[in-house]
């Protein structure tokens, strides 16, 4: 169910007399909190906005959930489920996440892999039962981990186009969307944004931001990028943004403890354990489907992960790491 909470910020931001500052907040997508700011000429057309954008995350939540069925949809968990058995008639959604994964499997060199739910199960089970009981939160074991990972070949993903189907050959195999789902789905939806005539608006589905074009008096949006070690809550820079997208991982979202150590969510496909080289880093270009991919350079070092990023056009990255210091790409337009 949608939450929307309207306010209004006065005119002396808007463009145009009618244009004001408007805001909604939704809790209901995604596992995280929504939040849409847009110029508009009343509470009521930016509530149609708001309720627009809404809708849309919502269909592509339900389409990209691993854990709930929902009545006439066959979604991720439903692929899963027939692991092994029988291809899955699919809506052209998930045929276009997972074409565009398996491309982003190749720009990471691996790191971002939908095939690995098999080891980010056995982390999400560790994780919640730590969450739950502190005191006896554990780590799965390395041989736990490596018995799931013989099942995270994605080349036994087989997307059939033409009959909109997918497949997983490998009966132990799963998918998890989860490092991919909230940035491509948030790109999808700004596009449809700017279809129905929205000009003006930010989107931000946790971490993933994606800007339409600039803020009512023609001026860049600005959006801050989160201080993973300060508590205080302050920001390490502010960005600019038009027409862009501002990816972060980090840490601080999803973790337990076990024996003073933090574990996040994070895995490293390699190793199959959180990385520990920064505490956040986030990623700024114009698609935030790939933004999110690219986020996982998190799990490179940092030569690697700036290699990565300086040889793709207009894409820039920075990295905070855990003493609390900054690097970043040569065109990241930092503001301290």
């Amino acid at each position: 169910m949608m939450a929307l909470i309207v306010a209004l910020n006065g005119a002396s931001c808007a463009a145009q007399p009618e244009n004001k500052r408007y805001e909604a907040e939704f809790l209901s997508l995604f596992d995280t909190v929504t939040r849409i700011v847009g110029y508009a000429e009343s509470k009521e057309k930016f509530s149609e906005q708001a309720q627009l954008i809404h809708d849309s995350l919502e269909e592509y939540h339900r389409l990209y959930d691993i854990y709930t069925d929902y009545e006439g949809v066959n979604n991720i968990k439903t692929i899963n489920e027939q692991a092994g058995i029988a291809p899955v008639k699919v809506d052209r959604r998930i045929i276009d996440l997972l074409i565009f994964a398996k491309e982003a499997y190749g720009t990471t060199n691996g790191q971002l892999n939908v095939a690995m739910g098999s080891v980010l199960k056995i982390w999400h089970d560790y994780r919640e039962a730590g969450i739950d009981n502190p005191e006896n939160a554990k780590l799965p074991s390395l041989e736990q981990l490596a018995a799931a990972a013989e099942h995270i070949d994605i080349n036994k993903v087989i997307i059939d186009e033409e009959n909109s189907t997918v497949f997983l050959e490998d009966p132990e195999m799963s998918l998890d969307v989860g490092g991919i789902a909230k940035g491509y789905a948030t790109e999808r939806v700004a596009q449809i944004a700017e279809e129905n005539g929205i000009t003006s608006a930010l989107i931000s589905v946790g971490g993933n931001v994606r800007a339409i074009g600039t803020r009512g008096d023609g001026t860049p949006w600005k959006v801050g990028v989160q201080n993973p070690i300060d508590e205080a809550g302050d920001n390490v820079c502010d960005v600019t943004l038009t027409d862009a997208s501002l990816v972060t991982s980090g840490t601080y979202e999803r973790f337990y403890v076990v024996d003073g150590q933090k574990y996040h969510h994070i895995i490293d496909p390699d190793t199959l354990f959180p990385a520990n080289y920064y505490v956040s880093v986030t990623i700024l270009c114009k698609d935030s489907g790939m933004a999110d991919a690219l986020a996982k350079i998190f799990n490179m070092p940092y030569e690697e992960g700036l290699a990565l990023i300086e040889n793709l056009p207009d894409t820039e990255a920075l990295w905070v790491f855990p003493d609390g210091s900054l690097k970043y790409s040569s065109g990241f337009p930092i503001d301290l």
